[in-house]
């Protein structure tokens, strides 16, 4: 059964809504991900994230690989009810793939995109298979 508060999300037609994961201390946005019905339930029984990753299509508990996982102060929904803010302490201090603290580290500087944050962990050493 589905929770009252799940129906309150405006999903979109294949089942998903855009999620904003932030840092609860520093306010910067870290990550920009997907979640379904199961996924936000978990992550608010978790209390910690549980995105749906639409190119491997199934739950993906971020940091399962990693050891970065984004412990949730808080869940909010926008006005429209079709994104999800997620406020949260990220783990190790590395939210992106990339081994950048987060996602958006390119800025736009006269026509060209330019790294702007240094790699605090090569992939290499976070990905190990």
């Amino acid at each position: 059964m589905i929770e009252t508060w799940l129906n309150k999300v405006n999903w979109s037609e294949d089942g998903l809504v855009p999620v904003v994961a932030q840092d609860a201390a520093t306010g910067r946005v870290l990550m920009v991900a997907w979640m379904d019905h199961d996924a936000l339930k978990l992550t608010w029984q978790k209390g910690e994230a549980v995105y749906w990753s639409r190119s491997r299509k199934k739950l993906w508990h971020k940091g399962e690989e990693s050891g970065h996982i984004q412990k949730v102060k808080e869940i909010r929904l926008d006005c429209d009810g079709d994104v999800i803010l997620l406020q949260v302490e990220q783990q190790g201090g590395i939210a992106c793939h990339t081994g950048r603290a987060s996602c958006f580290y390119r800025r736009l500087e006269k026509g060209q995109w330019v790294e702007t944050d240094e790699v605090l962990k090569s992939p290499g050493e976070i990905y190990k298979k």
